[in-house]
């Protein structure tokens, strides 16, 4: 009986260790295909042939950074040959500029898209400005799409020649902003709402207790898409020698106009199907009528060659840093998700940056509609310590509003595209309580507390008159120093910034004229000021943070990651409306501040 336990006991130890080895290698196995995989692909790169076309895919996102993708979509991007639905904008600027100098590269083709990229129109902007470049320096720029929409014609009237199909149409028929308001529905279940706020513009809580927007939310917007709307006819009236008046006719009767109608307007130059087009990019190409396909290669893929990579990184032999750091997203408390501005996590890496010795600069790049008020003065405290020590550049994106505001005034110097919507300095609290919905379900709750504010975070009933006013209280002092702030960082007086804060929204070129923002200008241009500003001169590179993690790096982490949906099919009307009303349901996700108190833009501003 000895025996039997000794050889059982020594048989299952050996099995164990027998399926851990097995285990082990086919795991190791599988990271090292992994890894050769990844390290050939690197190695081998896109390769430009002479008199090649660069495709710029309209459904293509161009985004400050690359979305956090799993490890598995990472293998599997790996593996194929589908492009990225994404390209940052550092990279789609250098290429554009790149290949305007590449002498292989002899012309874009700009290509339309059922499912456009959801691209920002401070990015869109500095992606135009790209274009016109490439165009100056006498290459060719063809755009064909079936239909047209703004935003794409933003873009695409760059070209030489806008082709359009006999069957599309051109959607010409301004700006709009469309709020979801969501009182009613509120009300309907049971959720109680309480507000506090300082700021007669500060609209973030109007979806929330009114079912319409208040006359100051409805004229701050409305001078908000002007303002945007002049620089989007200024931009095409100068590209298709027509006259913003002109086009303001066309927006205003037209609207939406068929292909000959498009033609006769002069908003396209032909009318054609895309077999036409192609056959135009062949001959451009030297290739034959009979080939498949004009020599070509896409923006992503352009992206990739080394000598976009060097532009990127600028002298990457050189030892002096300017660190371009990326605040995307809602700013919460904590370390938030890949997709938020995590308060901590993000003042660590700029306080890390602060030390650096090698880092001459920082560059915080800044798309934020805002967030926590306290998560907000977190990061600002570490963007006011940097400028101590070495310059610091705020650059704006699509959006620097309210929280987004908070982090990037303490910097040395602000530059914004003119479309940037900026502002919004104000405070708000919104508090939620379910004590209705919850008594009509059978649910009551009771409380025994000393201290009569005890139990003030409660979300089971609605606050006492005397919790608001304590509430407003600190609301008001946070608006105080908000206002305070801006003045000292700003130089300007404090009556002024009261005068213009309230909440109000404002576009990038209004808010240079107010003395919210120094400079016009992109990313680029923020990175050539800090190198100025550092007295660098020729000597420095470029590095980005955070820093993504490469495959292998991935894999050896996890097998697991932060999922991301992406869908090439167009929405049905239905679904896109379920899916803005989850992403107005997502902002109150990210509204966990402690006390309540935000500095936001207001929920959730939409262009179309």
């Amino acid at each position: 009986m000895k025996d039997f336990f000794k050889y059982t006991f020594a048989s299952l130890i050996g099995s164990i260790l027998g399926i851990t080895l097995i285990i082990g290698f086919g795991f190791g196995g599988l990271i090292f295909f992994v890894v050769s995989i990844a390290s050939k692909t690197k190695d081998v790169g896109p390769q430009v042939q002479d008199k090649s076309i660069l495709v710029f895919d309209l459904a293509t996102n161009i985004a400050d950074t690359r979305p956090i993708s799993s490890t598995g979509e990472a293998l599997q991007e790996a593996l194929s040959s589908d492009q990225p639905t994404t390209i940052t904008l550092r990279k789609a600027i250098n290429s554009l500029n790149v290949a305007a100098q590449d002498q292989k590269i002899i012309g874009i083709y700009i290509k339309g898209s059922n499912t456009p990229g959801a691209t920002g129109l401070a990015n869109l902007q500095e992606i135009r400005q790209a274009l016109q470049r490439f165009r100056e320096t006498g290459k060719t720029i063809i755009a064909y799409d079936m239909d047209w929409t703004e935003r794409e014609y933003y873009l695409g009237s760059v070209a030489d020649e806008i082709v359009i199909n006999p069957l599309g149409a051109v959607e010409f028929n301004g700006l709009s902003s469309q709020t979801m308001f969501l009182s009613g529905a509120l009300d309907k279940f049971g959720i109680g709402v309480q507000v506090t706020r300082v700021g007669k513009y500060k609209s973030a809580v109007e979806p929330f207790i009114l079912e319409k927007m208040s006359p100051e939310n409805r004229q701050q917007t409305l001078q908000l898409l002007q303002n945007i709307w002049g620089q989007y006819l200024q931009a095409i009236a100068t590209s298709r020698k027509l006259t913003t008046r002109k086009l303001q006719d066309i927006a205003n009767n037209q609207g939406i106009l068929m292909a000959n109608t498009s033609l006769e307007t002069k908003l396209v130059d032909r009318v054609a199907y895309y077999d036409e087009v192609l056959t135009k990019l062949k001959q451009l190409t030297g290739k034959e009528e009979n080939d498949k396909t004009f020599t070509q290669i896409s923006l992503n893929n352009y992206g990739k060659l080394p000598k976009v990579a060097e532009t990127l990184s600028r002298n990457v032999k050189s030892k002096n840093k300017i660190a371009v750091v990326y605040a995307e997203g809602e700013i919460v408390n904590g370390a938030g998700t890949p997709r938020q501005v995590g308060g901590d996590r993000l003042a660590r890496e700029l306080r890390r940056l602060r030390l650096d010795e090698k880092v001459k600069a920082v560059v915080l790049r800044v798309n934020s509609p805002g967030g926590s008020a306290s998560a907000s003065e977190v990061i600002g405290r570490e963007v006011k310590l940097i400028s101590k020590e070495k310059p610091v550049i705020v650059s704006m994106g699509n959006i620097a509003a309210s929280g987004g505001y908070w982090i990037s005034m303490n910097a040395d110097k602000i530059v914004a595209e003119p479309t940037t919507v900026t502002g919004s300095i104000g405070v708000f609290g919104v508090l939620f309580n379910v004590q209705e919905l919850a008594n009509e379900n059978g649910i009551t709750w009771d409380v025994v507390k000393v201290g009569e504010f005890a139990d003030l975070n409660s979300n089971f009933r609605p606050k006492t008159e005397a919790e608001l006013a304590l509430i407003q209280k600190m609301v008001d002092s946070i608006y105080e120093r908000f206002i305070t702030n801006v003045a000292t960082s700003r130089k300007l007086s404090k009556e002024k910034v009261a005068e213009i804060a309230q909440g109000r929204v404002w576009s990038g070129a209004d808010a240079q004229e107010l003395g919210l923002v120094d400079e016009i200008g992109g990313i680029e241009v923020a990175i050539k000021v800090a190198a100025e500003k550092a007295e660098l001169g020729d000597s420095w590179k470029v590095e980005e943070y955070p820093k993504s993690r490469s495959l292998e790096q991935r894999i050896f982490r996890s097998l697991s990651g932060v999922e991301v949906g992406v869908s090439n099919t167009p929405l049905d009307p239905l679904t896109a409306e379920f899916k803005k009303l989850q992403e107005e349901l997502a902002s109150l996700r990210a509204m966990n501040d402690p006390y309540g108190i935000y500095t936001r833009l207001p929920f959730n501003l939409r262009i179309d």
